[in-house]
């Protein structure tokens, strides 16, 4: 004889709330076999299983319940084998997504680690290839960076929300001490992006300086010149700015972190 169930027996005995068995009731994916017309209480049998563990089995895959549903008011071949198909496909994204996730992850922990570690001490430093967003034009405030940033986003597709740590601005040294900026940019990972703003900074050695400030000023630049000037370094190129520890990551201002790079040739 067939046994039934009610509503709170079943979801115990697939290990899933009652709330999903009433949720897969009301979308019509899978109703109970038995509704009581007096109490509206809900009942399954085990004929409905088979049923049910092929619903978990797909959801467990990840497969939208919109897709499920249709399965079973189709229950075509050819559809269910789509379907994982096209779930395959969704899949495959997430693990390229989660890599390219963990290689923006590892890259901040290694940067965090090498400024905080080497904090004012100038050195020079050998920086493969870096492929960066660039709009080049004049800033001179904070004002008129933020609005550079929001023009290079709009112009790019680019949302630099997910560059925490990869937005910089270049500094003429001829300009000094001017609070002149003439560039801002998002540093690119491997991002697959075409665009007339995107350039590269070649493989090089950089004079570097980790300063305890927000935002570089002026006269930071002063130990990491004599340190260029004393070793008879020759500079080749604008200066390099990044904020790497700022407000939004530590309240203590002792904390706050800035980077200047100066390209040379030793």
């Amino acid at each position: 004889m067939d046994q039934r169930f009610t509503i709170g027996e079943m979801a115990k005995l697939h290990n899933i709330p009652v709330k999903t068995l009433r949720y897969y009731d009301e979308i019509g994916l899978f109703k109970p076999i038995e509704v009581d017309p007096e109490t509206n209480y809900r009942y399954y049998s085990t004929v409905q299983f088979e049923h049910l563990n092929i619903i978990n089995y797909l959801r467990e895959l990840g497969i939208p319940l919109k897709d499920i549903k249709h399965q079973f008011d189709v229950r075509d071949c050819e559809y269910f084998l789509e379907m994982l198909e096209n779930q395959e496909a969704r899949v495959e994204k997430q693990i390229q997504d989660l890599k390219r996730a963990k290689r923006r992850l590892s890259a901040r922990i290694n940067e965090l680690h090498n400024v905080t570690q080497h904090y004012g001490i100038p050195k020079v430093q050998l920086v493969g290839d870096r492929r960066m967003a660039q709009l080049k034009q004049p800033i001179t405030s904070h004002a008129e960076l933020e609005l550079a940033l929001k023009t290079l986003e709009h112009r790019t597709g680019l949302n630099a929300s997910i560059y925490i740590g990869g937005v910089g601005v270049t500094r003429s040294l001829k300009e000094l001490p001017k609070p002149v900026y003439n560039s801002i940019f998002l540093m690119l990972e491997d991002e697959d992006i075409d665009h007339e703003l995107v350039t590269v900074i070649p493989q090089g050695e950089f004079a570097t300086l980790t300063v305890n400030r927000q935002r570089v000023q002026a006269h930071d630049y002063d130990p990491l010149l004599k340190f260029i000037e004393e070793n008879g370094y020759k500079i080749v190129g604008d200066a390099i700015e990044r904020v790497m520890i700022d407000e939004y990551i530590s309240q203590n201002k002792k904390e706050h972190l800035s980077e200047i790079q100066v390209p040379i040739l030793t």
